[in-house]
């Protein structure tokens, strides 16, 4: 199938919105320490981790350009498909875990209006705890051809923070980015009734390019 082309060239790595909070007094940390490290052995004990630490948060907050996948949803997260759960309404829930290695800026499933955004404060217990699903996440509800369409990000024992980029009334496009969430969590997508899961259990996937339906 062909492939629908970002606003910048595939492969290009930028730093995630909301980034510099946590990016910015890392790296001028690992900066300072480098040049005192040149003169003193306790300061280059102190470089060792402090570079460490600011090489994983680059890591980490990387936001890499990507031709976008066809399909009528698409995957809004990089991870591991943890579960897929038919709901008592009809829909079939798919939980995504991301890790901390993982890209970490979630994608629109599909093209729409942001019909809400609704922030539910919880716990944070480890996202792949069944536990999770009363942690403090966010609730997205686009408005899509498909109908309404639910995505909710889920903070995990360490992601403390839910990032939403745009606000409710937006039009989106499909694979446009959505949010961040600040290290592991997890991202779940409630497919319409009648629609079937494309993927498995154990599956990776890429956000903005694995197909979540199946034809």
């Amino acid at each position: 199938m062909p492939l629908r082309s970002s606003s910048l060239p595939s492969g290009r790595v930028r730093l995630a919105r909301g980034a510099s909070a946590w990016l910015l007094p890392t790296v001028a940390t690992a900066a300072v320490s480098l040049v005192k490290a040149r003169g003193s052995a306790r300061w280059a004990t102190v470089a060792v981790p402090t570079t460490a630490l600011a090489a994983g948060m680059l890591w980490f907050f990387r936001d890499p350009e990507r031709e976008i996948g066809q399909g009528r949803v698409i995957c809004p997260a990089d991870g591991v498909v943890q579960s897929i759960t038919d709901w008592p309404d009809g829909r079939t829930r798919v939980a995504i875990f991301m890790s901390p290695l993982n890209v970490h800026v979630n994608r629109a499933p599909v093209s729409g209006t942001v019909a809400s955004v609704q922030h539910i404060p919880g716990g944070y217990v480890p996202a792949f705890d069944k536990e999770s699903d009363n942690n403090e996440r966010v609730v997205w509800r686009f408005d899509s051809e498909l109908g309404d369409l639910e995505m909710v990000q889920i903070a995990g024992a360490v992601a403390r923070r839910i990032v939403p980029y745009v606000p409710q009334g937006c039009k989106v496009e499909q694979g446009e980015r959505v949010g961040l969430i600040r290290f592991g969590s997890r991202v779940d997508v409630y497919l319409p009734e009648g629609i079937e899961p494309a993927v498995e259990v154990g599956q990776r996937t890429t956000a903005g390019v694995t197909r979540l339906d199946r034809d």
